[in-house]
């Protein structure tokens, strides 16, 4: 009893004055910023939610973008029992033990289980393997949440038991929903150009927005009360950024990043790594870096050097097996060979025409051979 009482007070606690990501966690879908594609009227997750039976699904995107406060949101709103785990330190005894107390609340007051599982893509084959008799059976229904490839990651067996989501990085216009949002709950205002420093720094991520928020706004609790104190200005936004933000002024991110690019497509591979060292040097993400590369293998290059794309997607994958500082060695290597990459457009020309072709069936198909 007294374990339950201090839960309620550190909740209670947290409701208030716990990180803002945290206070600001919706508690309706409706109220979920970004993801019309799937949480919209006619979404597929908005379907689900009459099913007598919540299918097993994953939950796949970048980080920031809703994936658990979705699965959360999703089990509420059917009143299913919501059980969240990590793949990081979750066992197997884990999940057996949340599956007989599944089956024990099936059977004793039908209620469905939800078996939230964050970061799937870190169980191992065994692990993942645990899970198959219990979502085959339906005695829980498993979202996993994922920011790697389900098909490259997840066991085929438990994925072909699984609807893939694919979740997108939140839009500028979600992000500044969301700072507007944010700034309420704090209580103060923000600078037009610290909101713009604020939504290209977030590059999508809905989490890292409102965390520098956060404490940007913490920054200006001690200097006083009066109405300038209680404005966030791109300075204030850049202490609270540290050295993430030693880098670029205003709308210097996208700058910085079309340079990288603009100078591969010339076949400059001095100017291309001297951009590269530039974003790396100012903390710029560099899964932000090789995602570029590999749009960039496919896009400027093509069947001109079908490796290209090979080596820049080692590149990303490099990324996150390696990690920085390290990371720049595998990331040069493939931004110099990009560079120097015979340059082709036909993957686009193909695809914009593709888009005035008329479809027909083969002869084989119709009949006609």
């Amino acid at each position: 009893m007294a374990v339950d009482l201090f839960f309620a007070a550190t909740q209670q606690v947290n409701a208030t004055s716990g990180p803002l990501a945290d206070r600001m966690r919706p508690s309706r879908l409706e109220d979920v910023v970004g993801q019309s594609h799937l949480l919209g009227p006619d979404g597929p997750l908005t379907r689900l939610l009459g099913a007598s039976r919540l299918p097993s699904f994953v939950l796949w995107g970048p980080p920031g973008s809703g994936k658990t406060t979705i699965a959360r949101l999703v089990a509420t709103a059917r009143e299913d029992i919501f059980v969240p785990l990590s793949a990081v330190t979750a066992t197997v005894k884990d999940i057996r033990t949340t599956v007989e107390e599944a089956s024990s609340q099936l059977g004793m007051h039908q209620r469905r289980t939800v078996l939230f599982l964050d970061e799937i893509h870190r169980f191992t084959r065994t692990q993942q393997d645990a899970l198959l008799p219990s979502v085959e059976s339906g005695v829980v229904s498993l979202i996993g949440a994922t920011t790697e490839s389900p098909w490259a990651t997840i066991v085929g067996p438990l994925l072909s038991r699984c609807t893939v989501f694919r979740l997108e990085p939140l839009q500028r216009h979600e992000l500044t929903e969301l700072a507007t949002r944010a700034t309420a709950e704090l209580g103060v205002d923000l600078d037009a150009d610290a909101l713009e420093l604020a939504l290209v720094t977030a590059d999508g991520d809905g989490r890292k927005l409102l965390g520098v928020l956060d404490v940007a706004a913490a920054m200006l609790a001690p200097s006083g009360s009066s109405p300038e104190s209680s404005i966030i200005s791109p300075d204030d936004l850049r202490a609270a950024l540290g050295a993430g933000d030693q880098r670029y002024g205003t709308g210097a991110h996208y700058d910085a990043a079309s340079a990288f690019i603009k100078w591969m497509r010339h076949s400059e591979p001095d100017q291309a790594l001297a951009w590269l060292v530039h974003m790396l040097d100012g903390g710029e993400d560099p899964r932000f870096v090789a995602r570029r590369m590999v749009i960039f293998a496919s896009e400027d290059i093509g069947p001109a050097d079908p490796r290209a794309l090979l080596i820049a997607d080692a590149a990303a994958r490099a990324v996150d097996a390696v990690g920085m500082p390290e990371a720049r060695y595998t990331l040069a290597q493939a931004a110099s060979y990009l560079a120097h990459a015979p340059k082709s457009r036909r993957v686009p020309d193909e695809l914009a025409l593709a888009l005035e072709t008329e479809r027909r069936l083969p002869p084989e198909m119709t009949g006609d051979t």
